[in-house]
């Protein structure tokens, strides 16, 4: 199965859900949906196996791992969505998010689109954490997101 995951810088997503079990393979690079939402998006598609990890426990990661209550001037380039490739998955998207919900005080921004279209970032950029986790970007940003899938969802963390 697969799913589009966008919320904040590729290089994050990617890297939060290559750390996963359950998760095949995550191509990093842009998603776009249907109009208004067909500008392309820093995204990845997620390919998983549900009996692995479901659609929910993707989606709880991916709320929690970037900013999906706030509104603010980059979400063209960063927009907070789970793409979709049907209509069952779709409502199962919209029924998660709502669960989540009720945790928040805040409203959450993350939208349930419809998958257009798939854009791969540059060869260089692919699989950046695993390349590149001493660089300052990956220890600002990248390690605090895995930090917390390795508190807070253990049970779905891959073993090193």
């Amino acid at each position: 199965m697969r799913v589009g995951l966008g919320g904040g810088c590729h290089w994050c997503t990617e890297a939060v859900f290559q750390s996963l079990r359950g998760v095949e393979r995550v191509e990093q690079g842009f998603i776009r949906s249907a109009p208004p939402h067909d500008a392309w998006s820093e995204a990845v598609t997620v390919h998983f196996e549900p009996t692995a990890i479901d659609l929910d426990a993707l989606i709880e990661v991916h709320v929690r791992t970037h900013a999906a209550t706030k509104r603010h001037g980059m979400r063209h380039k960063y927009r907070s969505a789970v793409y979709v490739f049907d209509d069952d998955q779709a409502a199962s998207a919209r029924q998660a998010i709502a669960c989540l919900q009720t945790e928040y005080d805040k409203r959450l921004i993350t939208q349930v689109l419809p998958f257009a279209g798939f854009r791969a970032s540059q060869q260089r950029y692919q699989d950046y954490y695993r390349t590149n986790r001493k660089r300052p970007f990956c220890q600002r940003h990248i390690d605090p997101k895995l930090e917390l899938i390795r508190q807070e969802f253990a049970c779905y963390r891959e073993t090193p």
